[in-house]
């Protein structure tokens, strides 16, 4: 149900984009990797953590080689990072895990984009189900997420 909110999303903002559905799962970033034939750095994983009053969700899409660092989160955000339960993804985001996307989410989602996804020409960000994603440069996807801003909550990860 979740990818049929995305493609309706999609066309009702007219987006010039192609989910990709794969017969196999996508629902962790190795495995998206695989299906969409990419690194995994690419792929654009949405984390799911409670707003402040714990009343809605608030997404951060980061760089699939990305950890939060708890620090950079609680100065940027105001509040400690808390991660959905499995209970609560769904009902908070409109997609089930595995599948949690920054598009079509219910009214009050907050999304954010990481800094961790601007060295790539494009990504991979989950399109609503465990086996699909679509292909988007960065400023397509802050559009289409209608991201409110580009932060820097990931460690550094040392090559």
């Amino acid at each position: 149900m979740s990818i049929e909110s995305v493609k309706a999303y999609f066309s009702s903002v007219h987006a010039p984009v192609s989910i990709k559905e794969f017969p196999v799962s996508s629902a962790t970033v190795e495995l998206a990797a695989q299906a969409a034939g990419t690194e995994p750095c690419r792929i654009a994983k949405t984390l799911s953590f409670y707003s402040a009053d714990k009343t809605s969700a608030l997404l951060v899409v980061t760089a699939g080689d990305q950890k939060i660092d708890n620090k950079k989160f609680k100065e940027t955000f105001g509040f400690k990072a808390r991660m959905l339960t499995k209970e609560d993804v769904e009902p908070m985001t409109g997609h089930a895990p595995g599948g949690v996307c920054p598009f079509a989410n219910p009214e009050g989602t907050a999304v954010y984009l990481d800094i961790s996804m601007k060295r790539f020409e494009t990504v991979f960000p989950a399109a609503g189900s465990d086996n699909s994603a679509v292909e988007f440069t960065c400023e397509e996807l802050e559009k289409y997420s209608q991201a409110k801003e580009w932060v820097d909550v990931c460690r550094v990860i040392e090559a």
